[in-house]
């Protein structure tokens, strides 16, 4: 098939994004928060069979830190393809994850507002 005949002006690519992640919906190990950030720590993975040009772009865009949706907007794909990708390059120790802070230790939203009305009663 030529080029043209892969895509349709109107659909878009014939491909869906899952092709790329070879029908894997989900990270089978991983749930990365949509804020969490995201770095290369590798230039590249040339030793890696499976790498997908979609693995390189993330590892490219991640120079400097990127947040999950960040990556998808940028890369123009479903959160849930990029979370697959991001696993894959997880595995490779490729990048490294950081998970936002834990809101355990944070007030309740109830806490601050009583905060704020204690501090207009001032």
């Amino acid at each position: 098939m030529t080029p043209a005949e892969w895509v349709d002006d109107a659909a878009g690519p014939v491909v869906r994004p899952y092709a790329m992640v070879r029908g894997r919906t989900r990270s089978e190990r991983y749930l990365f928060d949509l804020v969490a950030f995201v770095v290369t720590v590798v230039d590249t993975l040339h030793h890696w069979v499976e790498m997908q040009p979609e693995h390189q772009a993330i590892l490219t865009m991640c120079r400097r830190p990127r947040s999950v949706t960040e990556v998808a907007a940028r890369m123009n794909l479903p959160v849930g393809v990029v979370r697959v990708l991001l696993s894959d390059l997880l595995d490779a120790r490729a990048i490294r994850v950081r998970e936002p802070a834990d809101p355990v230790g944070r007030p309740s939203v109830q806490v601050i507002r009583e905060v704020l009305e204690g501090l207009r009663a001032l």
